[in-house]
């Protein structure tokens, strides 16, 4: 065996390693999304979160537990409230729940939204998304964000594939293809990277980037637009039509969320 073909193996074994590794490693998130009609919901909602929900989760060591709203719920009917969970495996999504019942402070805490009877709901709708980070942003970061949390802008963005194998290939292009790379140069400060595995919208990936607030979001967002990397990877032939719907939403953290 040539010394040419040895080095390639060895370096076929280290990639395939490290891959490996990286897959072992690759948190779960759990997005949750209240939607509310009113003033006296999101209310309710805030205190629940507030005052048990979280209190619980970080009790159970999850420390770093998101809480959104949309910026756009002052003007529209379906007002949102989000709340994002990182989670070490998917054991301890399955586990979740079940292990909150079983906490009294957080029953007598969360009495009100718990309890709330048939005719007096706490949200119009609930929904869940379950998400695996993506191979090469394996675990979620902490935004580096100086200003005031009601300055920030949060923006969680939804790519739908229009058949399976689509949706990988955008995959792909988030991860081989370099587009995380290139968030990371450009400095979009980005919490996580994942491909949903359950929700309403499938096949779907999502993410999170975040900024100072809007303007320093809207700079950010010309600047990609405008890079060179950007141009090269989005013309290739093999990542073209990966994408047949995406939803933009644009967030503020609430002050009690924990980043």
């Amino acid at each position: 065996m040539s010394k040419l073909v040895v080095a390639l193996f060895s370096i076929a074994l280290i990639f395939c390693s490290l891959n490996a590794q990286a897959q072992k490693g690759r948190e779960f998130y759990q997005i949750t999304v209240y939607h509310f009609n009113n003033s006296e919901q999101e209310r309710t909602i805030d205190e629940y979160l507030q005052k048990a929900y979280l209190p619980a989760l970080h009790k159970k060591g999850i420390k770093q537990v998101g809480v959104f709203k949309s910026r756009t719920n002052d003007t529209v009917n379906d007002k949102r409230t989000f709340v994002f969970i990182p989670l070490k495996n998917i054991e301890e999504f399955a586990n979740l729940t079940s292990k909150l019942v079983e906490d009294q402070e957080y029953l007598e805490n969360g009495k009100v939204y718990l309890d709330a009877p048939y005719n007096n709901t706490p949200y119009a709708r609930m929904e869940n998304i379950l998400l695996r980070a993506f191979p090469l942003a394996p675990k979620m970061n902490l935004p580096k964000l100086k200003s005031a949390k009601s300055d920030r802008v949060y923006e969680l963005r939804s790519y739908e594939g229009g058949t399976e194998k689509l949706f990988r290939n955008k995959v792909e292009m988030f991860n081989q293809g370099g587009e995380i790379k290139l968030f990371e140069r450009l400095n979009f400060n980005a919490v996580f990277y994942g491909e949903v595995l359950a929700g309403s919208r499938m096949p779907n990936l999502m993410y999170m980037t975040t900024f100072e607030n809007i303007a320093d979001r809207d700079a950010h967002w010309k600047t990609f637009g405008q890079d060179a990397e950007w141009k090269t990877i989005s013309a290739l032939p093999q990542y073209q039509k990966n994408v047949s719907k995406s939803d933009i939403m644009l967030l503020t953290p609430t002050d009690y969320s924990d980043f």
